[in-house]
């Protein structure tokens, strides 16, 4: 509801006249922090909405109606901006106050517990119990260094115009492909849910998406770097689904906010901070070895957390511990 209040504030400066770049930012910012909240409560809602049994499909679904918007949205966005920013900002506002109000609508099962006063204690208590975790330390900290070394999307744009010297719509193309691969991907799990060996699937996939990584910093060819993009994209959601659905069960209900919110700490500092490295990279040492080097480096954290973390690799079910 508070970022659709802020969508509003958006939309009546645009009309009146006095929004600025430091409104736009502070605006910005405090739908940031909005979304710091809204990521690990709505993550730690989701098993006390669904029984444990189709705990993988109902991420699968929610990581598929993210990716949908992922595909859509900026789409739309281009069509409504292209009326006038004053539409974007109002079916923003109408959306987000929508969804909110959803979000209210929402009934569960309360359980009475137990209130645990503030304190340094409370506090770092979600660090603390990640840490005694093997497993979901295991996965959260394999999501912080993977997608840290393996951010080639970030380098698109080079790509699209200094490698495979295509136009804009070439570059659309590129950034839809992983999109529309971690679609069909979650789309597929929904139905198909895994059923056994979560350890070796979660590395397979970290492989893939290592090694398609790598074949898309070596290809000259668009064709073939929009079919590693989809590999990338469908990789990634066999990955996260499969580290979703161990952190959201592997943890009591209890711990499940601040762990997740340890979770999402950890998910956005590797989006930023691997696009930043490989932009970093690219710089130093050209876009192509940058990218490749980024793929081969998922590969090697994935070995690396294999043998730092065996019960990680050996778990076969969604409840073991």
């Amino acid at each position: 509801m508070t970022e659709g209040a802020i969508a509003a504030l958006l939309l009546f400066g645009n009309i009146s006249g006095w929004l600025g770049r430091e409104q736009i930012l502070l605006a910005a910012v405090v739908i940031g922090a909005c979304r710091a909240f809204e990521g690990p409560s709505s993550s730690a809602l989701l098993p006390q909405l669904v029984p444990q049994a189709v705990i993988q499909q109902a991420i699968a679904w929610s990581t598929s109606a993210g990716q949908a918007a992922q595909i859509l949205g900026p789409s739309l966005g281009g069509v409504l901006f292209s009326i006038g920013p004053n539409f974007v900002y109002a079916i923003a506002t109408i959306a987000l106050l929508i969804a909110g109000f959803l979000t209210i609508l929402i009934r569960m099962e309360k359980s009475v517990r137990k209130l645990e006063p503030v304190s340094m204690r409370s506090l770092l208590s979600g660090l603390v119990f990640v840490y005694r975790h093997p497993v979901i330390l295991g996965t959260i900290s394999l999501d912080l260094f993977a997608v840290l070394l393996g951010g080639a999307t970030a380098l698109l744009p080079i790509f699209a115009q200094d490698i495979l010297h295509t136009g804009p719509w070439g570059l659309g193309l590129m950034r839809t492909a992983p999109a529309i691969g971690a679609l069909l991907m979650s789309i597929i799990f929904a139905y198909f849910p895994l059923k056994k060996a979560f350890g070796p699937t979660l590395f397979g996939a970290l492989a893939v998406f290592g090694i398609a990584t790598m074949v898309f910093a070596l290809s000259t060819n668009l064709m073939i770097s929009l079919i590693a993009l989809l590999m990338i994209g469908a990789s990634d959601v066999i990955s996260v689904v499969i580290r979703s659905s161990l952190v959201q069960l592997q943890t009591p209900d209890e711990m499940r906010g601040r762990v997740n919110a340890v979770n999402s700490l950890f998910i956005g500092t590797s989006n930023q901070l691997g696009e930043f490295e490989s932009g970093m990279v690219a710089g130093l040492i050209g876009t192509v070895p940058a990218a490749f080097i980024g793929g081969l480096g998922t590969i090697v954290v994935a070995c690396l957390w294999m043998y730092l973390f065996p019960s990680l690799r050996k778990i076969r079910s969604l409840s073991e511990g």
